[in-house]
């Protein structure tokens, strides 16, 4: 029962890896990167009016396209190979607009200076939109 156990277990760094890419892919319904990110270099390499237009067709469809790459991979984590996919069409990694830069929610889970009583985040968690940071970059 070990050696089965042990055989079940042995190599998962590629199935984690894949499944947690196809989430992460699959999370774009939720995100909107591609479609803020396309409507932003069409704006910018073409014109502001097509960004409203063409822009975001050529956005949804991306990122619909993403979404579906993501449940492929989820689907598909189980078996090899755990390459990520269409490398020519999409990066393995979540896109988002040049002009955002995404970080950690502030939480004491991410915090390292906690025990000290050092943290910026949510003064009032009860209440929605409390976020003040004092540590913003």
């Amino acid at each position: 029962m070990v050696a089965a156990a042990g055989l079940l277990v042995a190599g998962c760094a590629g199935p984690e890896r894949k499944l947690g890419r196809g989430a992460s892919n699959f999370g774009e319904i939720f995100r909107w990167g591609e479609m803020r990110r396309t409507m932003e270099q069409t704006a910018l390499f073409e014109s502001p009016d097509h960004a409203y237009t063409t822009g975001a067709i050529r956005g949804f469809n991306r990122s619909m396209a993403r979404a579906g790459l993501g449940i492929y991979e989820i689907v598909t984590a189980p078996f090899p190979s755990y390459e990520p996919k269409w490398t020519t069409h999409f990066s393995p990694d979540p896109v988002y607009p040049d002009c955002y830069k995404p970080r950690l929610i502030e939480s004491p889970m991410y915090d390292t200076a906690t025990a000290l009583g050092y943290g910026a985040g949510d003064i009032a968690p009860m209440f929605p939109n409390s976020r003040f940071f004092v540590f913003d970059n």
